[in-house]
Parts: structure tokens; C-alpha cells; sequence
């Protein structure tokens, strides 16, 4: 179909939007084809234009709901993509008006974002230590002289060290880690320069520990490929050379924090930046500093923390408070 093809071309080269975006969109759109049409691949633009009306697009959120049984958040997300789609097609004059937004959305369940304590990230930054250390820097430099099979772990336990530390360190998310360029890092002004969403940038500040961290694991990288290697080249590769992928950071922070009964729940990149928000915040961090830190498009999707911290003052309240300790008694 020409008009979804012109609308993913608008999406990628105009809108900018990421890989991982570009690929929802074009998911759901086939999906809705496919709900539309009896052969997906013989359906048409005149099909398709046809069947953008409340009535069929109403079908097709309880088609998701009651056969897929997707949950509402999903349904929203495919809901939210046909709008921007038609809005798109009025741009173009294909339609006269946005039939998604005369159709009742489902009603989401509110969860607070899950995060995890900061005693417990401490706990883990220091029983890692020295996979962060010059010592542990040797021994790798070593092994890969060598050409131990030893040195495959002993590279790749540092490099889980330092996937949590930037996640955490710099609240990223998982795509922002992995676009990560050696150019990006500037260790004279202690400041990464991030790529986020829509293709904004944002300088977040590091701090020692964290800088000397990458300088070392940087010096392993150059034992691993034997060289130097350009600003423009991946901060953080694979043991084979290759650029990260989200499934490798994914498996690495499960991993990494998921034999110690001190991380509850689930454990994800999307994790450790609602921790280290929630941790800034309860430290005193000003909202707008926040925001500006995790690349948030309005301080509405910031302001989510703030229920995190009302949650940890009410408990506070509860054990400590006088007069609700003598209500308890």
C-alpha cells in the first residue's frame, strides 16, 4: 500500500523517529490491514481509505481486546498510531477529519514506576568494584595477550559493570546507551552528550568515578581490537567487536542483578533510570533538573516520580511519626 509506505518514509526521514519506533508503527499498521482485509497482500489504498471510520476502528480495538487480548496499554499504542496515520492522510487531503479520536479509548490501570533502592544499587557498585579497577585492567590486558579463552569473561564482566553504571550513572535509556558514539564522552568537562528521542540532544554530567571507569574499560577495548579506534566508533562493544544490541543489555542487567534477593520485581534498563530519578528527587533534585537529565519532552512525564516519593514519605510517617506510632499502640 503506497499511503502506508509514504506515511513509514514521513515517519523515518521527517519525524526522525527511532528504529525501534519506526518498527512498532509499521507493525501495527500491517496488523490493521490485515484485520481490514481478507488477503492482506492484495488489499489496496481505496480499501484502506474506506475503512477509516469510526465503526470499523471501534471493531477493531475489541478485536484486540477480546481475541488478541492485549492489554489496554497495547491497544492504546495501536490506537494512537492509526490517529497519527490519519492525521497524516488529512495533511495529504485523503480524509476530511480523524475518525481514532471519536472512539473511546480503554482506561489504563495507573502503576507507579518501579525502581529499585539505592542502598541496593551501592550494594552492588561496591561488590563490583573491581571489575572497575586498574588491577582488573591487567589481568584482562594479559589474558587477551595471550589469547587466553579466560579473557572473553574477564572483558565481558567489566563491560556488565559498566552497562549498570551508565544506565543508572546517567538514567539513560537502553537505545540512548547503545547510540552511544566515543565522541559523545567529553573526560575533560566530565559531560556525555546524548542522542534521545526525536533526535534531541542533551549534555548530562558524569562524575569522577564514572569517567575514570570508561577510561579504563576504554583501554581494554584497545587491548581486545589491537588499535585505536575513531570518535565516531560504538563507546561500548561486544567481546567480537560488535555494537550492543537490546537483547545483549537486556540479558546484562538481569544478570547482573538478578542473583541478589536485594532487587525485587522486574529488572530491566527502563529500571534503573525510574531508580535513579526516584533517587534524585528524594535527595532534594529539583523537578526541571530531572527532566532535563532524562530527556523528557514535558515535566508531566517527569512529575510520575513525585508519587514514588509521597509513597516513601507516607511509610516514613507511619514508622516514625509520633502521633501515628501512638495510634498504632
Amino acid at each position: 500500500m503506497k499511503l502506508i509506505e509514504r506515511y513509514l518514509e514521513y515517519v523515518r526521514n521527517v519525524k526522525r523517529y527511532s528504529e525501534r519506533t519506526f518498527a512498532i508503527y509499521r507493525d501495527v499498521l500491517k496488523s490493521y490491514v490485515t484485520f481490514i482485509s481478507k488477503d492482506a497482500k492484495e488489499a489496496d489504498d481505496s480499501e484502506l481509505l474506506e475503512s477509516l471510520n469510526r465503526s470499523e476502528i471501534r471493531q477493531y480495538e475489541v478485536y484486540l481486546l477480546d481475541e488478541k487480548k492485549c492489554k489496554a496499554s497495547t491497544v492504546n499504542q495501536h490506537l494512537s498510531v492509526l490517529s497519527g496515520f490519519c492525521q497524516f492522510l488529512i495533511k495529504r487531503g485523503d480524509i476530511k477529519a480523524n475518525p481514532v479520536k471519536l472512539v473511546a479509548r480503554p482506561k489504563m490501570d495507573k502503576r507507579l514506576p518501579e525502581f529499585f533502592r539505592q542502598d541496593a544499587m551501592e550494594g552492588y557498585f561496591q561488590q563490583t568494584q573491581r571489575y572497575a579497577s586498574e588491577e582488573y585492567l591487567g589481568q584482562f590486558v594479559e589474558l587477551a595477550e595471550s589469547e587466553s579463552k579466560s579473557s572473553k569473561e574477564v572483558y565481558e564482566q567489566r563491560l556488565s559493570r559498566l552497562i549498570i553504571s551508565l544506565l543508572y550513572g546517567l538514567g539513560l535509556r537502553r537505545s540512548e546507551l547503545i547510540g552511544l558514539r566515543i565522541g559523545n564522552v567529553n573526560f575533560a568537562r566530565k559531560v556525555v552528550n546524548v542522542v534521545g528521542k526525536g533526535n534531541k540532544s542533551r549534555a548530562i554530567p558524569m562524575d569522577d568515578v564514572l569517567a575514570d571507569e570508561m577510561l579504563l574499560y576504554l583501554k581494554a577495548v584497545e587491548a581486545l581490537v589491537e588499535g585505536d579506534r575513531t570518535a565516531s566508533e560504538p563507546l561500548l562493544i561486544t567481546y567480537s567487536g560488535r555494537e550492543l544490541y537490546p537483547v545483549y543489555v537486556d540479558r546484562v542487567v538481569k544478570k547482573e542483578l538478578g542473583d541478589s534477593t536485594a532487587f525485587a520485581g522486574r529488572k530491566s534498563p527502563h529500571v534503573l533510570r525510574h531508580s535513579i530519578a526516584t533517587g534524585l528527587l528524594n535527595e532534594g533534585a529539583q523537578l526541571n533538573s530531572i527532566k532535563e537529565m532524562l530527556g523528557h519532552s514535558s515535566l508531566a512525564a517527569t512529575q510520575v516520580y513525585t508519587h514514588n516519593s509521597i509513597a516513601k514519605l507516607k511509610a516514613v510517617y507511619k514508622n516514625a511519626h509520633p502521633r501515628a506510632k501512638s495510634r498504632e499502640d
